[in-house]
């Protein structure tokens, strides 16, 4: 065991006695010792339930012959810290979660782990934690919450900050807002649509690190106390056989990842997250041959925000699994990857059929025959850009019209707001990216007041920042280089021309390329936003958008 580093032998006497004044038994320390990494806290909705689930995860591993030991990850609330200099503290946590992981399962030498989390980035983070610690793992979410109801209708996090948007337009009233406030977040559990949170617990079914259900069961279903079991369960099976992460967590996993992140519609983060669990495997990969896949791959649902389904309707057709078997249909996966039910992919998804066409489109009748993500490059994104495909009207596909710029996320907010955003314009938010916010701040805000005042199929947005799941329209974001470093969205001047064609994955800045050269030429880097403390730490670390955000030492 290589707990036996921390309890085994003369030299171990003194670790021995630290374990007593724990109060654990001769018995317990005889067994594998199991670190169950806890996400909970009290300020996040989907994490507020994890008590629970990590009540039933120590059930499951005591029972298996394993002795559960708890300790904790952080966790921010994306939408709390939306909109402010909050959202600079999320992406970068990602970092800090994977890290303090890594610490604390390496300093008391962990035999196995099961790894507790539910929102946007203690998902990849774990992930990535688990790839560099490899020993055997599991992973168990919180879950989903249920869709709100507002006037007959299901609704969600994204209707909020659209109905806000409403508010400012005139079309909404107050008292109507305060339904909405009340209504559209019911229960604990990630929040309900196909956001960040949502698509990358679905993912770590795909990726073989979770249980069937993992994604989907609601959080209130008593389903999910009883998957927390069986993962404790699953964790002491795979430390019996051996089954580690690195064995599970491959190149061809992570395009199966990929492959089924086109068929869901995930989020566009799924593009900055799926690179970093890739990094951590030692394969780099460049974003752009994700078109390759989504050119054959079709789109078989539309969640909320790209359709009026959501997590609980997901589940109920089938879930991930479901999903998975269409696409075998079409031969789309490799069904040889390991998981961790100690069975491959194929054995997993065999007989998984889906149950309600309506929410899983079969192979033969798509939504589209493309997948829900596309990368765009051009001479404005050189090394690429990410947008939603499933998530734009079909009128805004192509769009062409002048760029109205801003150097932060609060000044677009204002213009939009004010009404000073009109029909066919390309709003352009840039410094956002990973170094230049620092963190990359996710523009929910902007999209959200664009499609609360009637302009989300007419009015397109790029930025070197990110969007949250719950946005929806002609949102590009992720532009590489950023602006921080020079990119050439730092060069885009007011009422320039963006050309912008999503079905042949360009995004061009349309003026001569001397003129581009006379503007890269004149460019001053910008004093950074942030001088002190893990941001500016952060900031000089991170790479691009296109890269995952990865941190590395300059050499």
């Amino acid at each position: 065991m290589k707990s036996d580093a921390v309890k085994t032998g003369m030299q171990q006497a003194p670790h021995r006695s630290l374990f007593n004044a724990l109060g654990m038994t001769k018995e317990e320390l005889e067994r594998p010792l199991v670190g169950i990494v806890s996400s909970y806290n009290e300020i996040v909705p989907g994490h507020m339930n994890l008590d629970k689930i990590v009540e039933a995860v120590k059930m499951g591993v005591a029972m298996a012959g394993g002795t559960p030991i708890v300790f904790p990850a952080i966790a921010v609330c994306d939408g709390i810290a939306m909109g402010h200099i909050g959202m600079k503290y999320s992406l970068v946590t990602r970092d800090l979660i994977a890290d303090s992981t890594e610490a604390m399962a390496m300093a008391h030498q962990f035999d196995a782990l099961v790894m507790v989390p539910n929102c946007d980035k203690n998902v990849p983070g774990l992930l990535m934690a688990a790839a560099r610690i490899n020993v055997p793992t599991v992973f168990v979410s919180g879950g989903p919450m249920l869709a709100g109801h507002v006037k007959g209708r299901k609704r969600s996090l994204s209707s909020m900050f659209e109905a806000v948007g409403a508010y400012a337009a005139g079309t909404m009233s107050a008292e109507d807002v305060e339904e909405f406030e009340n209504k559209v977040c019911p229960t604990c559990g990630s929040c309900s649509g196909m956001y960040t949170a949502n698509s990358m617990n679905c993912l770590t079914e795909v990726l073989g690190m979770g249980l069937k259900g993992n994604g989907t069961i609601p959080a209130v279903y008593s389903e999910r106390i009883k998957l927390a079991k069986h993962a404790g369960m699953a964790v002491m099976e795979m430390y019996r056989k051996n089954i580690r992460p690195r064995d599970i967590m491959t190149k061809d996993a992570i395009l199966n990842a990929l492959t089924v992140d086109m068929a869901l519609g995930c989020s566009t983060n799924s593009m900055l997250h799926l690179p970093a669990i890739a990094h951590e495997i030692g394969w780099d990969f460049d974003i752009t041959f994700a078109n390759e896949i989504s050119a054959k791959t079709p789109n078989l649902c539309h969640l909320a925000p790209a359709g009026p389904t959501y997590m609980e309707d997901l589940n109920e057709a089938g879930g991930v699994y479901a999903v998975m078997n269409e696409l075998s249909k079409l031969n789309l996966l490799n069904l040889d990857c390991m998981t961790v039910t100690g069975k491959t992919v194929g054995e997993n998804i065999k007989n998984c059929v889906n149950l309600n066409p309506e929410v899983i489109r079969p192979v033969d009748n798509p939504y589209s025959a493309t997948g829900g993500l596309a990368v765009l490059t051009g001479n404005l994104a050189p090394d690429g850009s990410v947008v939603k495909r499933s998530a734009v009207d079909p009128k805004m596909l192509v769009h062409e019209g002048p760029a109205r710029v801003f150097d932060c996320e609060e000044d677009a907010i204002a213009a939009i707001k004010g009404g000073k955003i009109v029909a066919g314009d390309v709003v352009v938010i840039r410094y956002e990216g990973p170094k230049g916010g620092p963190g990359m701040r996710e523009m929910l805000n902007p999209t959200s007041a664009i499609a609360g005042m009637g302009l989300g199929a007419s009015v397109a947005l790029i930025t070197d920042g990110r969007f949250s799941g719950a946005s929806r329209g002609a949102s590009i974001g992720h532009i590489s280089p950023e602006a921080a470093v020079g990119g050439p969205i730092a060069l885009v001047e007011e009422g320039d021309i963006i050309k912008i064609n999503i079905p042949e994955n360009t995004i061009t800045l349309d003026i001569s390329d001397e003129e581009m050269a006379s503007r890269k030429a004149k460019w001053q880097p910008r004093e950074p936003k942030v001088t002190t403390g893990y941001l500016a730490r952060y900031a000089a670390m991170v790479t691009s958008g296109n890269r995952g955000a990865v941190l590395e030492i300059k050499k």
